[in-house]
């Protein structure tokens, strides 16, 4: 692994949790009060790893085991996403494609769990997940196929590091319609606002929240680190393409795609403190949307 492949995992497994801290500090700015610290999140992990894990009589080691896999998904899916001209430390031809099914991995993993508890609320959730999952990836799989006609690359390094600036005038079209379909994605991949309220705890309308109700202790440690570093990676793939080669030496654009991952995440606050939840029903209409945003883009690729 070179210098720079270290640098870049390690930034991303210390700092991603800090992407929920900063979500949080912006709603809290402005709803005018002071919100909790920047490194909450990071408290809350360390205080359920003091925990003692308790299990509930129907779970097996699936439950146990679920929350280990799916981590274990999402640092190997991090090792893919690249910082702008860096390149990531695993790049293969068509590896966007093992990134989708790592994704999906971790999400197959998730919803396991949630049906090994025999809890019909966690079945309800699992059974919402997987249904705006099927609805989603082909926002993903559609986006990465544009980028990849576009740059004439199939890697997700070589896509990242053949776009430039000079290049988003002809097609900023395009890739302004990419960003806002993938902002839904992560959006959406992340149980955020306005897909969903990652602090309500009605089970009736929770998502991700519902199937992970009988999960405690280490194990929501483990789930909660890892759902930090899956909306780092989502943060990434949008800050590789608002921010794409900013500079030319590689500790710059470190720097720079670092920013830009902040950046979203202080959208992401923003969009949260300004929208409600939509309703379920009309969820699945803006994963259509989102995908026919990217189609969109697609047929101008195509068309230029």
């Amino acid at each position: 692994m070179k210098p720079f492949d270290a640098i870049t995992l390690f930034s991303a497994l210390l700092f991603s949790p800090l992407l929920f801290g900063i979500i949080n500090r912006i709603k809290a700015m402005f709803a005018g009060r002071n919100g909790s610290p920047l490194l909450q999140t990071y408290f809350d992990i360390f205080k359920l790893f003091r925990k003692n894990m308790i299990y509930g009589n129907s779970t097996t080691l699936v439950f146990q085991l679920a929350p280990a896999g799916i981590l274990a998904a999402l640092i190997v899916a991090l090792l893919l996403i690249p910082w702008g001209p860096i390149e990531a430390p695993i790049s293969f031809s068509g590896d966007f494609i093992l990134l989708a099914y790592l994704l999906g991995l971790s999400r197959f993993l998730t919803v396991i769990a949630a049906l090994d508890t025999g809890s019909s609320f966690e079945g309800m959730g699992a059974s919402r997940e997987v249904t705006f999952a099927a609805l989603g990836e082909p926002t993903f799989m559609l986006g990465a196929l544009l980028l990849a006609i576009h740059t004439g690359e199939s890697s997700l390094s070589r896509i990242f590091g053949s776009i430039q600036l000079t290049e988003l005038h002809p097609t900023g079209t395009t890739i302004t319609l990419l960003v806002a379909a993938w902002m839904i994605l992560l959006l959406t991949e992340n149980s955020r606002i306005p897909v969903d309220d990652p602090n309500t705890h009605l089970e009736l309308t929770m998502i991700h929240e519902v199937m992970v109700l009988d999960t405690g202790g280490p194990l929501l440690g483990i789930v909660t680190y890892a759902s930090a570093i899956k909306i780092w990676i989502f943060s990434a793939l949008i800050s590789n393409l608002v921010f794409p080669h900013l500079f030319e030496k590689p500790a710059m654009q470190t720097v720079g795609v670092a920013v830009g991952i902040i950046f979203v995440a202080v959208v992401v606050g923003i969009i949260e403190s300004i929208m409600g939840r939509i309703r379920l029903r009309n969820i699945p209409k803006l994963l259509v949307g989102a995908t026919a945003l990217v189609a969109t883009g697609l047929l101008m690729t195509l068309a230029g």
